[in-house]
Formats: C-alpha cells, sequence, structure tokens
C-alpha cells in the first residue's frame, strides 16, 4: 500500500501496492479516497484452531509474480494483514477487498492452512508472537497484554485536507464511532467460550495504555502536543502505538477509524468505509460553517464504547447526542440520518441503506458465530462456515 507519506517520513511496513494517497483539493468537487486495512485469522482447515503460519503465508505470498505486495506480519503468527489501495468508488473497494481475500486464502492454502474474517478465535488458542525487536519490546513493556492480544480488527483510513482538519473531524466524529462499532462486531467467543459480548475484541484491545476514546483536541498543535507528551513519558515506544479510536495517521495523509471488529463479510466493511467517509465530510463542513464539537466526555464515550462491545446490534445503544440508551436500530438510523447528505453526494447512500437494513434484519458478525453454533453445537463448525464466508462476495 505505497502511499504518500507525511513530510519526509520513510515506513518500514508498507506495503507495496502503486496506490498513492492524494490530499483533496478543491473539496465540493473531489471525492475523498478512503483506504482498508483488514487482519485475518490463519486456522486449521480441518480443525478451526489456529495456526502459527504467518511467516510461511509472507514468504510464499512474496513469491507471486502478481506484483501486488499487500499483505504483511503482525503482532502475532497466527494473523496476516492486507491493506487496499486508497480508492474513491466504493463499487471498487469492495472488488479489491474482495480480491486481497481471496489471495489470502490461496497463499494461505498453498501451506495447508485458511483464512477466516473472525475478529476472535472462538476455539482456545495461546497466540505466538512474531520475531521482531518492536514485539519483543512490546512483550517485555505489557507482559501477559501482549499474549493475550490475539484480535483483529479493521481500519479504514479516509483523506483529509489538512492535519487541522483531520484534528477537527476527530472532534466531531467522536460520539458516532460506537455506533461503527456495533455494525462490525464479529468477536462473541474468547477462549472457547461465549464472552456475553458482541464485540469482545475491544474490550481486550483496550488493555492498551493508549487506547479508547480522546477528549476535544481543539487544534492540531494541541493534538501533537498531547501525542508529544505520552512518549516522553516512555510508556509507548513511538506515535505508531498511540491507539486511539480515531486518530491521524502517522504516515499518510489521513484520519483513522481503528474500532470496527474485523467484519465478516468484505460488504459489511465497505457500508462501514462509506459511513466513515460520509463522517468525515459532515464533520468537516461542520468544521468550515464554525459548528462547535459536542462537549461529550471521555467518561461517557467509554460507556458508550461498551454499551457497543456488550450489545451490538441485539439490545440498545448510546444515543450520540443525548448518550441515553435506545434501540440499537434507531440509533444506527440516526446515524444514516446525520450522514445522509454526504452519502448522497458520494453517491453511496443506496448502499449504505441497503447494506445497514441486512445488518438489522439479519444480524451483523457476532449474531451470525452465534447462530452457527445453536445451529451445529460445533465451535470448529462455526469456523469452516466463516472460512466459506470470508471468500464470499
Amino acid at each position: 500500500m505505497q502511499y504518500a507519506l507525511r513530510g519526509d517520513q520513510v515506513s518500514d511496513r508498507l506495503p507495496g501496492a502503486v496506490g498513492r494517497w492524494h490530499r483533496p483539493t478543491e473539496r465540493r468537487h473531489h471525492v475523498r479516497t478512503v483506504g482498508v486495512e483488514e487482519e485475518l485469522l490463519l486456522v486449521d482447515p480441518a480443525t478451526g484452531e489456529p495456526r502459527a503460519l504467518s511467516a510461511a503465508v509472507l514468504a510464499r505470498a512474496s513469491l507471486d509474480d502478481t506484483g501486488q505486495d499487500v499483505f504483511e506480519k503482525e503482532l502475532h503468527e497466527q494473523m496476516l494483514e492486507f491493506a487496499t489501495h486508497p480508492q474513491a468508488d466504493m463499487e471498487r473497494l469492495h472488488a479489491e477487498i474482495v480480491r486481497c481475500r481471496e489471495e489470502a486464502g490461496r497463499h494461505a492454502g498453498g501451506i495447508g492452512c485458511a483464512v477466516a474474517a473472525l475478529a476472535t478465535s472462538p476455539l482456545p488458542v495461546t497466540p505466538s508472537i512474531g520475531v521482531n525487536r518492536r514485539y519483543e519490546w512490546m512483550a517485555e513493556q505489557y507482559g501477559v497484554v501482549v499474549h493475550e492480544q490475539l484480535v483483529l480488527g479493521c481500519h479504514v483510513h479516509v483523506s483529509v485536507e489538512s492535519d487541522e482538519e483531520g484534528v477537527a473531524v476527530i472532534d466531531r466524529v467522536r460520539p458516532w464511532l460506537p455506533v461503527l462499532a456495533a455494525l462490525s462486531a464479529n468477536s462473541p467467543f474468547w477462549q472457547g467460550r461465549d464472552s456475553s459480548y458482541s464485540s469482545y475484541r475491544s474490550r481486550v484491545w483496550q488493555r492498551w495504555p493508549s487506547a479508547g476514546p480522546t477528549e476535544l483536541f481543539g487544534s492540531a498543535e494541541r493534538y501533537h502536543r498531547r501525542v508529544a507528551d505520552m512518549l516522553a513519558t516512555g510508556t509507548i515506544l513511538d506515535d505508531g502505538m498511540v491507539y486511539f479510536d480515531l486518530r491521524l495517521s502517522q504516515r499518510y495523509p489521513t484520519v483513522e477509524f481503528r474500532v470496527a471488529d474485523v467484519c465478516l463479510d468484505a460488504s459489511t466493511a465497505v457500508v462501514l468505509a462509506a459511513l466513515a467517509r460520509a463522517l468525515v465530510d459532515t464533520a468537516a463542513r461542520e468544521w468550515r460553517e464554525g459548528a462547535e464539537p459536542a462537549g461529550t466526555s471521555v467518561s461517557l464515550l467509554r460507556l458508550a464504547a461498551w454499551r457497543a462491545a456488550r450489545s451490538g446490534l441485539t439490545s440498545e445503544l448510546l444515543h450520540p447526542a443525548t448518550m441515553r440508551r435506545m434501540p440499537a436500530g434507531t440509533v444506527v438510523r440516526v446515524l444514516l440520518e446525520h450522514t445522509e447528505e454526504a452519502l448522497a453526494a458520494a453517491g453511496d447512500l443506496e448502499r449504505v441503506r441497503e447494506g445497514v437494513d441486512k445488518l438489522l434484519r439479519h444480524g451483523n458478525g457476532a449474531r451470525v458465530q452465534r447462530e452457527l453454533l445453536d445451529r451445529t453445537g460445533s465451535l470448529r463448525e462455526v469456523v469452516a462456515a466463516c472460512v466459506r464466508r470470508t471468500q464470499a462476495v
């Protein structure tokens, strides 16, 4: 995913796809670009158990003659990550996610394993940490937090004109992030048991000291000062470990949404990407028009995130404006109303409406996994079915 970097930065972890990020210009005439990063679980196709084979899969992928070096290693060897090109058109983004999943499945299949878009392993697992000085530092510093962090997310990058616009977006989008998390929830099982959560991944992720919602920053200068202060404590290694729910990318001219589980269906990831872009467009317009962001406290945002993780779409969420409980379907409709103008301007309104209706009728990944277990009585069958679904268009 070889994108234009911020300033003169050089990255040691960029995949080599040919797309490039460009800052949007003349915003009223240009559609923001969006990129998606997905983390996939490597599993044994017979038993459903996670396999620590990411190095072998990456080695096989490196020999591929397509020139699309989109895969990279992650913290644990049971994980494989890919990143799309930045896309302005959601149909093209969907096609690329499907293609990357297919390629991941092909490379994994070549060494006897499979990939599943699962945000946690339904079956018990002892994660293996990859060989990497950064990962070794993290394991020494954070102990059991690292050893239990086999969780898989979906990150959405949306282009912004400047850091100042990006921080204005971060300040204004904060209350809406739990709704995206509820839509994506796809991790009901943990170590062979039902966790009682729709997104247990998000609860595990919150163990990082820098993870979670943020207070209002007010300016890019204050944002960067806060990051510098965090680094100065020595508690985190670098700015890549600033795990805010929504942050300025340290490499690309984007804001990065980090609240979502990896989605079982590729179409759900595209719905999330379209909603993320619409939230950015809406927030940027509010900022240009002088509208102040909501002053919702971090304490309430944490409660909203917890409620989204617990309930998903099956019960209630906190309304982003009132922070009071309402039916999940109602809150999701409020999100659609809030972003309707931006969705329509980008040509995404009907796609998102249909995708959201499908999720509310048939459920997100967490509901699908639980229904599979109810039908089959076997977590291995759950994984097998999710392997098949990961490859579906």
